[in-house]
Protein backbone atom coordinates (compact mmCIF):
# COMPACT_ATOMS: atom_id res chain seq x y z
CA UNK A 1 0.00 0.00 0.00
CA UNK A 2 1.39 3.53 -0.84
CA UNK A 3 1.78 7.33 1.04
CA UNK A 4 -1.63 8.10 -0.48
CA UNK A 5 -3.61 5.24 1.32
CA UNK A 6 -1.48 5.73 4.54
CA UNK A 7 -1.98 9.63 4.64
CA UNK A 8 -5.82 8.70 3.80
CA UNK A 9 -6.27 6.65 6.61
CA UNK A 10 -4.14 8.70 8.93
CA UNK A 11 -6.39 12.09 8.28
CA UNK A 12 -9.83 9.87 8.24
CA UNK A 13 -12.15 12.00 10.89
CA UNK A 14 -11.91 10.93 14.48
CA UNK A 15 -15.77 10.45 14.47
CA UNK A 16 -15.92 7.52 11.66
CA UNK A 17 -14.62 5.04 14.15
CA UNK A 18 -12.98 1.51 13.60
CA UNK A 19 -16.22 0.72 10.67
CA UNK A 20 -14.69 3.37 8.13
CA UNK A 21 -11.11 2.56 8.77
CA UNK A 22 -11.86 -1.25 7.75
CA UNK A 23 -13.50 0.27 4.77
CA UNK A 24 -10.09 2.75 3.81
CA UNK A 25 -8.27 -0.43 4.51
CA UNK A 26 -10.19 -2.35 1.87
CA UNK A 27 -10.33 0.16 -0.23
CA UNK A 28 -6.23 0.54 -0.31
CA UNK A 29 -5.91 -3.20 -0.46
CA UNK A 30 -8.12 -3.60 -3.37
CA UNK A 31 -11.05 -5.85 -1.10
CA UNK A 32 -14.81 -4.73 -0.38
CA UNK A 33 -15.51 -3.11 2.72
CA UNK A 34 -17.04 -6.51 4.00
CA UNK A 35 -13.94 -8.54 3.30
CA UNK A 36 -12.36 -6.32 5.41
CA UNK A 37 -13.92 -5.98 8.24
CA UNK A 38 -14.60 -10.40 8.01
CA UNK A 39 -10.94 -10.70 7.90
CA UNK A 40 -10.70 -8.49 11.12
CA UNK A 41 -12.26 -10.82 13.51
CA UNK A 42 -10.48 -13.69 11.97
CA UNK A 43 -7.30 -15.74 12.55
CA UNK A 44 -6.45 -16.60 9.12
CA UNK A 45 -6.00 -13.51 7.41
CA UNK A 46 -3.61 -12.75 4.61
CA UNK A 47 -1.37 -10.35 6.53
CA UNK A 48 -1.05 -13.32 8.99
CA UNK A 49 -2.13 -10.42 11.80
CA UNK A 50 -5.42 -11.77 13.68
CA UNK A 51 -6.86 -7.69 13.72
CA UNK A 52 -6.87 -5.22 11.33
CA UNK A 53 -3.56 -5.04 9.82
CA UNK A 54 -3.11 -1.35 8.38
CA UNK A 55 -1.45 0.56 5.46
CA UNK A 56 2.21 0.44 5.62
CA UNK A 57 3.98 3.88 7.03
CA UNK A 58 1.51 4.87 9.30
CA UNK A 59 4.53 6.23 11.88
CA UNK A 60 2.65 6.73 15.01
CA UNK A 61 2.36 10.02 16.91
CA UNK A 62 4.57 10.93 19.28
CA UNK A 63 4.34 11.97 22.51
CA UNK A 64 5.66 13.38 26.10
CA UNK A 65 3.10 12.43 28.93
CA UNK A 66 3.11 11.72 32.92
CA UNK A 67 2.40 8.54 33.98
CA UNK A 68 0.60 7.50 37.34
CA UNK A 69 3.76 7.66 39.41
CA UNK A 70 4.21 11.30 37.79
CA UNK A 71 7.35 10.23 35.95
CA UNK A 72 7.92 11.27 32.15
CA UNK A 73 7.19 9.31 29.38
CA UNK A 74 7.82 9.13 25.36
CA UNK A 75 6.71 7.02 23.05
CA UNK A 76 10.24 7.39 21.96
CA UNK A 77 11.59 5.71 24.83
CA UNK A 78 10.26 2.34 23.57
CA UNK A 79 11.53 2.32 19.81
CA UNK A 80 12.62 -1.60 19.72
CA UNK A 81 9.61 -2.77 21.45
CA UNK A 82 6.07 -3.28 20.24
CA UNK A 83 3.69 -0.89 22.11
CA UNK A 84 0.13 -1.58 22.98
CA UNK A 85 -1.60 1.56 23.37
CA UNK A 86 -5.00 1.87 24.34
CA UNK A 87 -7.38 5.69 25.00
CA UNK A 88 -9.54 5.10 28.46
CA UNK A 89 -10.39 7.33 31.19
CA UNK A 90 -10.54 5.34 35.16
CA UNK A 91 -14.40 5.99 35.28
CA UNK A 92 -15.47 4.96 32.46
CA UNK A 93 -17.05 2.03 33.45
CA UNK A 94 -18.06 -1.49 31.19
CA UNK A 95 -15.80 -0.72 27.82
CA UNK A 96 -12.97 0.53 29.50
CA UNK A 97 -12.45 -2.16 32.33
CA UNK A 98 -13.18 -4.70 29.15
CA UNK A 99 -10.35 -3.04 27.17
CA UNK A 100 -7.66 -3.52 29.76
CA UNK A 101 -9.28 -6.69 31.15
CA UNK A 102 -8.57 -8.09 27.19
CA UNK A 103 -5.19 -6.61 27.42
CA UNK A 104 -4.35 -8.02 30.81
CA UNK A 105 -5.55 -11.54 29.18
CA UNK A 106 -3.02 -11.20 26.62
CA UNK A 107 0.01 -9.84 28.98
CA UNK A 108 -0.80 -13.49 31.12
CA UNK A 109 -0.09 -14.86 27.61
CA UNK A 110 2.70 -13.70 26.44
CA UNK A 111 6.17 -15.75 27.63
CA UNK A 112 7.88 -11.90 28.25
CA UNK A 113 6.25 -8.47 29.47
CA UNK A 114 4.76 -5.92 26.63
CA UNK A 115 4.83 -2.42 26.77
CA UNK A 116 1.66 -1.37 27.53
CA UNK A 117 0.50 2.53 27.25
CA UNK A 118 -3.55 3.59 28.25
CA UNK A 119 -3.41 6.80 27.67
CA UNK A 120 -6.44 9.13 29.42
CA UNK A 121 -9.50 10.03 27.32
CA UNK A 122 -10.68 11.93 29.87
CA UNK A 123 -7.74 14.19 31.88
CA UNK A 124 -10.47 15.65 34.31
CA UNK A 125 -11.87 12.31 35.39
CA UNK A 126 -8.53 11.08 36.01
CA UNK A 127 -6.89 11.60 39.34
CA UNK A 128 -4.07 9.64 41.12
CA UNK A 129 -6.59 7.72 43.20
CA UNK A 130 -9.30 6.58 40.40
CA UNK A 131 -6.19 5.57 38.32
CA UNK A 132 -4.97 3.85 41.17
CA UNK A 133 -7.92 2.02 41.54
CA UNK A 134 -8.77 1.46 37.89
CA UNK A 135 -5.71 -0.23 37.15
CA UNK A 136 -6.14 -2.16 40.78
CA UNK A 137 -10.19 -3.55 39.40
CA UNK A 138 -8.48 -5.26 35.85
CA UNK A 139 -4.98 -6.26 37.30
CA UNK A 140 -2.45 -3.87 35.94
CA UNK A 141 -0.85 -2.10 38.05
CA UNK A 142 2.94 -2.71 38.08
CA UNK A 143 1.86 -3.89 34.23
CA UNK A 144 0.64 -0.85 32.35
CA UNK A 145 1.94 3.17 32.33
CA UNK A 146 -1.46 5.42 32.61
CA UNK A 147 -0.88 8.48 30.94
CA UNK A 148 -2.14 12.02 31.36
CA UNK A 149 -1.15 15.49 30.77
CA UNK A 150 -2.35 18.94 30.14
CA UNK A 151 -5.57 18.94 28.18
CA UNK A 152 -4.46 20.72 25.24
CA UNK A 153 -2.10 18.36 24.85
CA UNK A 154 -4.03 14.78 25.00
CA UNK A 155 -6.48 16.91 22.89
CA UNK A 156 -3.70 17.08 20.01
CA UNK A 157 -3.07 13.59 20.74
CA UNK A 158 -6.63 12.62 20.41
CA UNK A 159 -6.80 14.30 17.41
CA UNK A 160 -3.52 12.49 16.09
CA UNK A 161 -4.91 9.15 16.59
CA UNK A 162 -8.29 9.38 15.50
CA UNK A 163 -10.07 9.01 19.10
CA UNK A 164 -13.43 11.13 19.98
CA UNK A 165 -12.56 11.86 23.74
CA UNK A 166 -15.77 10.89 25.89
CA UNK A 167 -16.27 14.66 26.54
CA UNK A 168 -17.31 15.09 23.08
CA UNK A 169 -19.52 11.51 22.28
CA UNK A 170 -19.32 9.61 25.51
CA UNK A 171 -21.18 7.04 23.04
CA UNK A 172 -19.25 7.06 20.19
CA UNK A 173 -16.07 6.74 22.53
CA UNK A 174 -17.25 3.81 23.63
CA UNK A 175 -18.14 2.35 19.82
CA UNK A 176 -15.66 3.72 18.78
CA UNK A 177 -13.19 2.30 21.47
CA UNK A 178 -9.81 0.02 20.28
CA UNK A 179 -6.49 -1.02 20.96
CA UNK A 180 -3.25 -0.27 18.81
CA UNK A 181 -0.60 -2.22 18.31
CA UNK A 182 2.68 -0.40 17.39
CA UNK A 183 6.08 -1.84 16.01
CA UNK A 184 9.40 -2.12 17.38
CA UNK A 185 10.42 1.02 14.12
CA UNK A 186 7.39 3.05 16.06
CA UNK A 187 4.95 2.62 12.68
CA UNK A 188 0.94 1.49 13.64
CA UNK A 189 0.37 -1.90 12.56
CA UNK A 190 -2.40 -2.99 13.77
CA UNK A 191 -5.19 -2.48 15.20
CA UNK A 192 -8.39 -4.22 16.99
CA UNK A 193 -11.72 -2.79 17.48
CA UNK A 194 -14.08 -3.51 20.66
CA UNK A 195 -15.44 -7.00 18.77
CA UNK A 196 -12.29 -8.39 17.92
CA UNK A 197 -10.01 -7.80 20.23
CA UNK A 198 -9.57 -11.23 22.82
CA UNK A 199 -6.88 -11.84 24.50
CA UNK A 200 -5.80 -14.96 22.47
CA UNK A 201 -5.87 -12.74 19.20
CA UNK A 202 -3.91 -9.59 20.95
CA UNK A 203 -1.54 -12.16 22.19
CA UNK A 204 -0.88 -13.56 18.68
CA UNK A 205 -0.07 -10.51 17.16
CA UNK A 206 2.06 -8.82 19.74
CA UNK A 207 4.19 -12.10 19.65
CA UNK A 208 4.25 -12.27 15.68
CA UNK A 209 5.27 -8.73 15.63
CA UNK A 210 7.87 -9.30 18.27
CA UNK A 211 9.60 -11.97 16.37
CA UNK A 212 9.76 -9.84 13.58
CA UNK A 213 13.56 -8.78 12.52
CA UNK A 214 15.06 -5.53 13.35
CA UNK A 215 15.71 -2.84 10.70
CA UNK A 216 19.12 -1.10 11.11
Amino acid sequence: MGDHCANAVRFMPASLGIAALAVAIAGCSGGSPSTAQTSAAGRATASGFDGAALPAGIVAPSFDLTDQRGHRVTLAAYRGQVVVIAFVYSRCGPTCVLVAQQIRGALDQLPKPAAVLLISAEPNADTRASVARFLAQVSLTGRAEYLTGAHEQLARLWQAYRVTPPSASASAFERAATVLLVDGEGRERVLFGIEQLTPESLAHDIGKLDGEPAHP
